[in-house]
């Protein structure tokens, strides 16, 4: 295995640290995890997350040697290559078999291990029955730092190599890592010899799959960085590939021929060759078990397999109401108004903020929350693995970490609902980034999002996230403006099939908006922007979105009375959905090709290349000069009109 890792042709990478976690890798994909590699996506497989991303060699390797077929020997020696068809990058990703999910900056992958979890917990609390365990799958991470009460089934293996990119670990960390895991609520582990000890190391994993236990597991492997080669134990040896000669030494050590490269013994492939029958009997098991299951619980199993086909109930748009008051409403109270009887009646939705239930209205009637049974807590707020509503506390990065587990379980079996205040979508917006990337199905709903609730300073007033998050790949964006645009924000956000991309956020007022009857269309969200109010003589168009939403038709109204110039209104809640409409219809709503002005009303800032010149895509001078001569040539032939932003 080590010698499998050691071997690269990039002249890049993290191979030490993989090197140093080859033994646990044995332990896990030989003797513990049950998994099938010929039926990657089995729903009750377990779930292996690799938090520190940057030693996936160790995780290819491991994917490779136990047979995933799309992991081929070929593939592997592309690792951290430029080659466009490499299933193995620097970073681990979700599209390929055996990746649970992509875990990228560091931090993130155990709490999408703890989502996994939760998952896990959920729907076993929710399906299973005596005799009939049909989820029991463990969740495995390889290292990590944070709190689950009373969950038994979330295992973290500790790579305690006590080297880090800067230098060794004491340089920004001397604390007690047993002694705080431990005061945490975790059962602790110490495996000392971590380079050799497999069998001490697969009796403590062997542990988390105990029953009895009701602690999450957190086992301290002590490993050696870049075992076995000269720069064993050092910094040298963590970001850099090992080298020719070294690799040849470690070789040598092991009694491999030094001459061969890229070779690995048949005893090797012997040793692990059984892993794919025993991963399909594990899946015969689970499916002989289901027949049985359904004779037994059949409405039950009938909705289990509802949730593992990602289905929702058919009639949940109709559960949206048809009508809303008239009187200045704030969107947030709008959009409970829109989503309760959904998540009331709905239960593939699991819902949580951030410590702000009481701001961002997003409960329902008799919501139950998601906690250990045995937990009474002195609020009175009694739960069950059963619940659906979950308090992250003030932790709004690890809220939407561990949306990105709870999402990719299986496929829509559960959606995620996370909220807080927008301006604090900053701080979760690296999980919210990586998400984009992996197209999760998770919807955020960002409340008090406008200057309006100007009570609480510059500091609550988020006016410059609104260009992070509209520039943020695979995102949608939305801003609707009144109570019908709540509506039809939803309609998107829930379906994630009519489009191509995963999360969502729906950014909504906390101050009281004017509501539009008869003006704003709840189905024309869905295209991103649409004409509110329009005049064949416009001299101007104003564009406005969310809360600002009633401010170009109140300037509509007084422009030709005071100044006598007309002025149409286009409602602009999503800038992603819009982009993927046909240009007639981008040109049939902006007119920017009949020379119609167009202001924007928003108080956000305003950022963007758009304002100086057109977006290019390359740095090379073929690649500019080839796009910008396209462009030239559509504008010539009336393809692309005056005054319209083309993308290059």
């Amino acid at each position: 295995m080590r010698l499998t890792i050691a071997c690269t042709l990039t002249p890049s990478g993290h191979p030490g640290g993989a090197i140093g976690m080859a033994v646990f890798g044995v332990a896990l994909w030989k003797y513990t995890m049950r998994y099938a590699p010929h039926s990657p996506y089995w729903f009750n497989r377990d779930r292996f997350i690799l938090s520190n991303g940057h030693t996936c060699l160790f995780q290819y390797a491991n994917l490779y040697l136990s047979g995933y077929k799309a992991m081929t020997w070929e593939q592997l020696l592309s690792y951290h290559s430029e080659r466009l068809d490499s299933l193995c990058p620097g970073h681990p990703k979700i599209e390929h078999e055996g990746i649970e999910l992509t875990t990228g900056p560091l931090g993130q992958g155990i709490a999408n291990a703890v989502g996994l979890a939760i998952a896990t917990k959920h729907l076993a609390a929710t399906f299973n029955r005596p005799g009939f365990e049909v989820v029991n799958n463990q969740t495995w991470c390889s290292i990590g730092d944070v709190y689950l009460q009373d969950s038994n089934n979330l295992t973290v293996i500790y790579d305690n190599n006590q080297i880090t990119c800067d230098g060794s670990v004491d340089l920004t960390n001397t604390e007690d890592v047993n002694k705080k895991m431990g005061a945490c609520g975790w059962e602790v582990i110490d495996v000392i010899d971590g380079v050799n000890d497999v069998e001490g190391i697969v009796a403590a994993l062997e542990k988390g799959r105990d029953p009895k236990r009701t602690k999450p597991l957190f086992i301290n492997v002590r490993s050696i960085i870049g075992v076995g080669s000269a720069v064993a134990g050092q910094v040298v040896s963590h970001g850099a590939p090992l080298g020719k000669d070294n690799v040849a030494a470690i070789k040598k050590a092991h009694g491999w021929d030094t001459e061969k490269v890229f070779h690995i013994p048949d005893k090797v492939k012997k040793f692990y060759g059984d892993i794919p029958a025993r991963g399909e009997k594990h899946v015969r098991e689970w499916n002989d078990l289901l027949p049985r299951y359904t004779e037994e619980h059949p409405d039950l199993s009938a909705t289990f397999k509802h949730r593992m086909a990602g289905k929702l109930p058919s009639n949940w748009a109709s559960l949206i109401p048809s009508s809303f008051p008239s009187d200045p409403t704030p969107s947030c109270k709008s959009n409970n108004t829109v989503i309760a009887k959904i998540l009331a009646e709905c239960p593939t939705f699991i819902v949580g903020t951030a410590d702000l239930t009481p701001s961002v209205n997003l409960t329902w009637p008799n919501s139950e929350t998601f906690n250990p049974p045995s937990l009474t807590p002195i609020s009175g707020n009694k739960g069950s693995y059963k619940g659906r509503y979950l308090h992250y506390g003030i932790r709004e990065h690890a809220m939407e970490a561990i949306a990105n587990g709870l999402a990719p379980f299986s496929l829509r079996t559960t959606i995620p609902i996370t909220s807080t205040f927008f301006i604090f979508y900053l701080p979760a917006a690296p999980a919210v980034r990586i998400r984009a990337l992996q197209k999760l199905h998770v919807i955020h709903v960002a409340t008090h999002d406008s200057i309006g609730a100007g009570e609480d300073g510059p500091t609550h007033q988020p006016v410059e996230l609104a260009a992070l998050y509209r520039a943020m790949p695979n995102l949608e964006y939305m801003r609707p403006g009144d109570s019908e645009e709540v509506a039809g924000a939803w309609t998107p956000a829930i379906n994630h099939t009519h489009h191509t991309t995963g999360p969502s956020i729906i950014s909504v007022s906390r101050h009281a908006i004017p509501q539009l009857p008869g003006l704003a269309c709840c189905a024309a969200v869905a295209r991103g922007a649409y004409v509110l109010h329009d005049g064949a003589d416009a001299a101007v168009t104003l564009i406005a979105a969310g809360a600002e939403l009633g401010f170009p038709l109140a300037v509509a109204r007084y422009l030709p009375e005071r100044h006598n110039l007309a002025a149409r209104v286009v409602s602009f809640p999503c800038h992603k959905l819009f982009r993927e409409q046909p240009l007639s219809y981008q040109r049939e709503v902006l007119r920017r090709h009949e020379d119609i002005p167009a202001v924007v009303i928003e108080p956000y800032v305003c950022l963007g290349w758009e304002r100086y010149n057109y977006r290019y895509f390359g740095f090379t001078e073929e690649s500019m000069a080839g796009r910008i001569i396209g462009f030239v040539g559509e504008f010539g032939e009336g393809k692309v009109r005056r005054g319209e932003f083309v993308e290059l």
